[in-house]
């Protein structure tokens, strides 16, 4: 089994990152806004799905969720867009 680590981009060009085993359940409940999709994401009418990271074990997407969580919009878009250099400048 795999986990996966992703980033949305909501319709105010904000961006929110989780992790989980199923992607497509988890978007699925993001897209259905009940009890299950995050509170942040409820917020916005609309996000697209704009990367994803798998990983072997929980223990490390849950790691690499907090990491990302901690980084700066401007380098989440770098990683988001490919942007090597700019994302080591960061």
């Amino acid at each position: 089994m795999s986990f996966i680590v992703y980033i949305l981009r909501t319709s105010l060009n904000t961006l929110y990152v989780g992790q989980t085993n199923d992607l497509a359940r988890r978007l699925e409940e993001h897209s259905k806004k009940g009890d299950k999709a995050a509170k942040y994401t409820k917020m916005f009418s609309s996000f697209e799905l704009v990367r994803t990271e798998a990983y072997a074990t929980r223990k490390e997407a849950m790691q690499r969720e907090v990491q990302l969580k901690k980084w700066t919009k401007a380098k989440k878009e770098a990683l988001v867009c490919g942007d090597k250099i700019k994302l080591k400048k960061l």
